[in-house]
């Protein structure tokens, strides 16, 4: 039974090979797989959490947040450069761990990528409703408060009711970018690098124009003294790297279009890397914008950036480039998840560890269409039910459990297999490998009691799901 649970797939030589029907296209270069990354990474964190983090963790010490959870992230970006190389799939961890640490491991790490990408597309959805109504605003149309929330909120450690019916404008977005990937990776590979160039252009002028208006006194003191477990000082500093940590989230879906890239071997590593480094510098350098122009501690606001906009008349024009900024940064983030999302579903479904249906390929499209179906249909539902507070802290855990994971299988593999040939190697492995496992299990250690209880609830109905279907079907054992 336990070697049954611990088996690997070890045969990688026809990894690229889709042998389930039609194949996906083949059509993404270096710079299109840098701008899924991008495009996956900058929305919520830029426009919502770096404001709400420095308010009521760090201060203006929310720049170091930022360098450590973007430490953190740069020792697995190394990993899974490393594997991309290896195991050219779109299962991207949840392939790597069944490589390295057994199927009942990847099942763990594949069902905590639903969390990755299904969930946190929800709470970006959720984000995107604020930017949008704010928008209306100044049309003078305003949607009724029922449509445009969630009908659930998290308060006080439980969930209540708030009388709202379901959250409209997420829905919608979800849905008609789920149209957009269903119908081929070209064309919202295509929509996503136009909304990349965008939403960068826009972020880099807001920092520049910001930047003359920055007040350097509001910086002091970098780290506020502690007032509470988790409010300010060194506590609030871990706390609120816990937080943007979810700013980070997606640099690796590149991984999960390896079998739409041209040449994966060589331009994976490449997209996975230069997509976190961009994404990095424009997080701290609006980090440290937003932090000079308000005192942090009126930053805690659903709009943190047209906020510190607001407190300076002479930006006041920046305001419309924000919000039409947060729209298509937030947009780009959902259509990238809901491209991730369904890919996994097929490795699992081609693995026997989801039924057939779930590696089906468009005939036409060459898409994953019904997983992208289903993804799409579940995020919306997420969104239109959940407020993002009981979200986003969901998803980090899972993807941190995820890091864990590639970051050992690196080392695993450097060892049981050596002479794989890799085109790009981790450099310094042992290092960089065990400073990734640190520093992710150090950002779990962050995390709230509550959080963990829905990390076991999930990781349960997982197990259930697994030991009800995938592990009689999985097709490594028949």
């Amino acid at each position: 039974m336990l070697d049954q649970l611990l088996a690997k797939k070890t045969d990688f030589s026809n990894a690229a090979v889709d042998d389930d029907g039609p194949s996906l296209k083949r059509t993404l270069g270096p710079w299109g797989l840098t701008a899924l990354g991008i495009g996956a990474v900058i929305g919520g964190g830029i426009f919502v959490i770096t404001g709400q983090a420095a308010a009521e963790h760090a201060g203006p010490a929310i720049i170091l947040s930022f360098v450590i959870a973007a430490l953190c992230c740069s020792f697995t970006a190394l990993c899974y450069a490393e594997f991309a190389t290896l195991i050219p799939m779109s299962g991207s961890s949840y392939s790597y761990a069944y490589a390295t640490l057994g199927e009942l491991v990847a099942w763990f790490i594949g069902w905590n990528m639903v969390l990755e990408y299904g969930v946190s597309a929800s709470a970006v959805a959720v984000s995107w409703t604020g930017y949008f109504t704010s928008l209306l605003d100044h049309f003078g149309v305003h949607l009724p408060a029922v449509l445009t929330n969630a009908p659930l909120a998290f308060k006080d450690n439980q969930i209540v009711a708030t009388g709202a019916y379901f959250n409209l404008p997420a829905v919608a977005i979800v849905l008609a970018l789920t149209w957009l990937c269903y119908i081929g990776i070209r064309e919202s590979s295509g929509v996503n690098t136009a909304m990349v160039i965008l939403k960068v252009a826009l972020i880099v002028i807001v920092i520049v124009a910001g930047w003359s208006y920055v007040n350097p006194d509001l910086w002091h003191p970098f780290i506020p003294e502690q007032q509470g477990p988790e409010k300010y000082g060194w506590a609030g500093i871990m706390r609120g790297a816990t937080l943007v940590f979810f700013s980070y989230i997606g640099f690796e879906a590149t991984s999960t279009a390896a079998q739409e890239a041209k040449n994966p071997q060589r331009d994976l590593p490449f997209g996975t890397i230069a997509s976190l480094a961009v994404c990095t510098v424009l997080y701290i350098g609006m980090a440290a914008v937003l932090t000079g122009l308000l005192p942090y501690d009126q930053l805690g606001t659903s709009e943190p950036v047209v906020t510190a906009i607001k407190a300076h008349p002479e930006l006041g024009g920046l305001r419309w480039l924000v919000e039409i900024g947060a729209l298509i940064g937030l947009s780009s983030v959902i259509l990238v998840m809901v491209i991730a999302q369904p890919r996994i579903f097929m490795i699992m479904g081609r693995d026997g560890l989801l039924p057939p249906v779930f590696a089906k390929i468009h005939p036409r499209y060459r898409t994953p269409h019904i997983n992208t179906v289903i993804t799409g249909v579940g995020i919306a539902a997420l969104a239109a039910v959940f407020p993002l507070d009981v979200l986003g802290d969901l998803v980090s855990m899972g993807t941190l459990i995820a890091f864990v994971a590639v970051c050992i299988g690196v080392l695993i593999l450097r060892r049981t297999q050596p002479d794989l040939p890799r085109t790009f190697r981790v450099p310094w492995a042992p290092v960089t490998c065990v400073l990734g496992v640190l520093s992710c299990l150090m950002l779990l250690y962050w995390e709230n009691w509550y959080n963990w209880t829905l990390m076991g609830v999930w990781t349960v109905i997982g197990f259930v799901i697994y030991f009800g279907y995938g592990f009689r079907h999985s097709r490594l054992r028949r």
